[in-house]
């Protein structure tokens, strides 16, 4: 039997890490760590989505030109809105909050837009993780589809800090979808939601400070009746 707190225990431990060591994560135990993610429940159990794990020079190739559009200031349509537009001010404000922790955990001042730029672009490099994730969703599934396809990541990165790993959900690749696609062969059929970062974390780097607050339980839970 699990101890009570177990997952409470995990659930806090696993944060957002951008600094990795170069110890490799063996390919059977990143092959079970997607078999625990893939027991997530899914409506009329769909099971949607795919992960793609990307290397070699495939994912050099990828990673150079999605930082050389960053750089070029160049825009592709996305597959599917990630942010409202225009963003509520509360929401605007949890934004700002963690994009402070980030900059501030490695000293970046904010108004250092090269500092910034040069850090965010390290998003399509994956953060430099021996594993490199692509996910995928299939082109006309339902909204719900994108519900079930979070929970199959959020169990996968669980499932890695369950065995040391640490993880980071990458939400820039989104915004090259035509690139991603273009490098990794793929058809206008599979629309590309995130990508994630898998590796054993450097417990030296700076980034790894980095803490995001959660908002209170009233903020998001009542009881009616």
């Amino acid at each position: 039997m699990t101890a009570p707190d177990a997952f409470a225990t995990l659930a806090r431990a696993r944060t957002s890490v951008r600094g990795f060591t170069d110890q490799l994560v063996p390919d059977d135990m990143l092959r079970e760590l997607l078999v625990s993610a893939r027991l997530a429940p899914s409506g009329a159990n769909l099971q949607p989505g795919s992960f793609i794990q990307v290397r070699g020079a495939v994912r050099e190739g990828l990673s150079q030109a999605m930082s050389a559009a960053y750089r070029d200031g160049s825009a592709e349509a996305e597959d599917y809105s990630y942010f409202p537009d225009p963003m509520p001010g509360h929401l605007r404000r949890r934004q700002v909050a963690a994009a402070r922790a980030l900059y501030d955990s490695i000293g970046i001042a904010r108004e250092d837009r090269g500092g910034r730029d040069q850090q965010f672009e390290r998003n399509f490099r994956f953060f430099d993780a021996p594993v490199a994730l692509v996910v995928t969703i299939e082109r006309g599934l339902g909204s719900g589809s994108f519900m079930d396809l979070g929970m199959a990541l959020y169990g996968l990165l669980l499932a890695a800090q369950s065995r040391g790993l640490a993880s980071c959900a990458i939400g820039a690749l989104a915004s090259y979808p035509g690139l991603v696609r273009a490098h990794l062969g793929l058809g206008p059929e599979a629309h590309i939601v995130c990508g994630v970062a898998l590796g054993y974390a450097d417990a030296d780097a700076p980034v790894n400070r980095t803490r995001t607050s959660r908002v209170d339980l009233d903020a998001f839970f009542r009881v009616v009746g």
